[in-house]
């Protein structure tokens, strides 16, 4: 390993007191770009990393004049480092939003995933690295009582800004864990009488509207992928319905 702040599986064992979570750390890789958090953790934040390699990504991860962070990180080949224990505030989330948070950092648990994201050549995430995710993930919704309707990409609290993990990520792999929300299969024309309707809806669900072009893309990278136009239109307007109506009975613990 290059990185001066890494070391072992066997370092974390010893530090690490939660039966089952040590094997699941393959290096402690601590960051000192943390505070302590003023909200308790009811939210996971999923993020590609938009950089060219996993070194690059730790480095900047775990400098002090970066001011940014994560909890964890998963290399491509599915190594997972530690950066920021869980109930200390990492710095992934940025100015962000979601069902009325606007504190992220101190309500959610930040996962970076090794990938060159957009702008170097965005590439579909490997077996080995989603297979590494599902149980952290798992741990980390067990440990802290996360409904699945709040695990969420970078994308959906910042969507204006961001675009990770990005339409290629497997959503449905970590639905069929029950670790997300499954993509609703719908076959209905809108129920919504216009596109103010729409955004209106949107924004109850969560997503922060200000921006309605970016919110309209950020919903169809999470939950329509296919096509990313930004535009409101039946198939993207009953998947919402679903999801609210889904929400409203409960169905989304």
């Amino acid at each position: 390993m290059s990185w001066a702040r890494s070391c072992p599986r066997v370092e974390a064992e010893q530090q690490d007191g939660q039966r089952g979570m040590s094997e699941l750390i393959d290096y402690e890789t601590p960051s000192p770009n943390w505070n302590e958090r003023q909200l308790p953790v009811s939210m996971v934040v999923l993020h590609y990393t938009g950089m060219q390699s996993a070194e690059e990504a730790l480095e900047r991860l775990c400098d002090e004049e970066s001011q940014v962070s994560a909890h964890y990180l998963i290399e491509e080949n599915g190594k997972v480092h530690r950066l920021v224990r869980e109930d200390r505030r990492a710095w992934h989330a940025g100015k962000s939003f979601w069902r009325g948070i606007t504190d992220i950092n101190s309500a959610s648990v930040g996962i970076e995933l090794v990938n060159p994201g957009h702008e170097f050549g965005y590439r579909p995430f490997p077996d080995a690295q989603m297979e590494a995710l599902v149980p952290l993930l798992a741990g980390i919704v067990q440990r802290w009582d996360v409904p699945r309707a709040n695990i969420v990409g970078h994308s959906d609290i910042a969507p204006a800004r961001k675009e990770d993990p990005g339409e290629l990520f497997d959503w449905e792999l970590l639905a069929s864990h029950r670790l997300a929300l499954r993509t609703p299969r719908v076959r209905m024309p809108s129920p919504f009488e216009n596109d103010g309707a729409f955004f209106l809806a949107l924004e109850r669900y969560g997503y922060d509207i200000s921006d309605q072009a970016a919110a309209m893309r950020a919903f169809q990278r999470r939950w329509r992928p296919h096509i990313i136009d930004g535009r409101v239109d039946g198939e993207c307007s009953a998947i919402l319905f679903a999801l609210l109506l889904d929400r409203d009975e409960g169905r989304t613990r």
